[in-house]
């Protein structure tokens, strides 16, 4: 399973907090590349839903990772 910020992208709007079905199923019916709906698929079955993309990927770069102080300018 290969995540890149693109491909996580496409789950920025998913029905959070979410099953892998309704992951696998939300992202077919956006029209998520093919790779999207194969990394969903290899995740693991669980019987609590994911809560954000930060459950499935989580090295998923945040806003505190790209922070940039504007006061300092």
């Amino acid at each position: 399973m290969i995540w890149t910020i693109e491909l996580a992208s496409f789950l920025e709007d998913a029905p959070w907090p979410a099953y892998k079905d309704e992951l696998i199923d939300f992202a077919e019916r956006t029209g998520a590349p093919l790779e999207v709906v194969e990394n969903l698929k290899e995740l693991e079955e669980t019987d609590e839903p994911y809560e954000s993309i930060e459950d499935i990927w989580p090295d998923y770069p945040t806003d505190e990772d790209y922070f940039f102080n504007t006061d300092e300018y």
